[in-house]
């Protein structure tokens, strides 16, 4: 499938954060969220070590990160850019057909972006991210500008929680509710 060499390491501190915001939810009892690892296939391994120096991916995935959150269905995927627009070739097609059948059966995804430029995580709801895929595929920008995206779904810092983002899935629950 794919080739992995260095690639796969951009946004690992990202990760890394999303991942102790998620042991805080669960320490907490709020959410139980597992970061899924896409699985790989091995191809050059360090002699007289397990480090693996480059591998191929088995599959393609889907999302990052599935769970639950007080009783309501989670999914999401997190992106970083280093720019103020976030380039719609980091999702594909097939992550956003997962994303779809996921919503369809009542569940919530969406995507976490930092914008490492402007040192801002963004919660973008599943709805708004397939506004722009359709924008994008009728011809439009294959981007989206970080200007274009409601503050509303900044995602902060909280209580020693690094990316506190149920608070913006609250947010969305709540609009999807009224």
């Amino acid at each position: 499938m794919g080739y992995y060499k260095t690639r796969g390491l951009r946004g690992s501190t990202f990760e890394e954060l999303i991942n102790l915001t998620n042991e805080k939810y669960m320490s907490s009892g709020l959410a139980l969220i597992q970061k899924i690892p896409t699985p790989i296939k091995p191809v050059n391994m360090e002699p007289g070590t397990k480090r693996i120096t480059l591998a191929y991916f088995e599959q393609k995935s889907t999302v990052d990160y599935i769970g639950v959150v007080q009783s309501v269905p989670v999914c999401f995927d997190a992106k970083e850019c280093n720019s103020s627009s976030f380039s719609l070739a980091n999702v594909h097609e097939h992550q956003l057909e997962f994303m779809r059948k996921f919503e369809e059966q009542r569940g919530v995804a969406f995507l976490l972006i930092h914008f490492s430029g402007e040192e801002v995580y963004y919660y973008l709801r599943f709805r708004m991210l397939k506004e722009y895929w359709d924008r994008a595929k009728d011809g439009g920008r294959k981007s989206i500008r970080f200007d274009e995206l409601d503050p509303a779904y900044r995602v902060s810092e909280h209580n020693g929680v690094f990316v506190h983002y149920l608070e913006t899935l609250q947010k969305d629950l709540n609009e999807r509710a009224g």
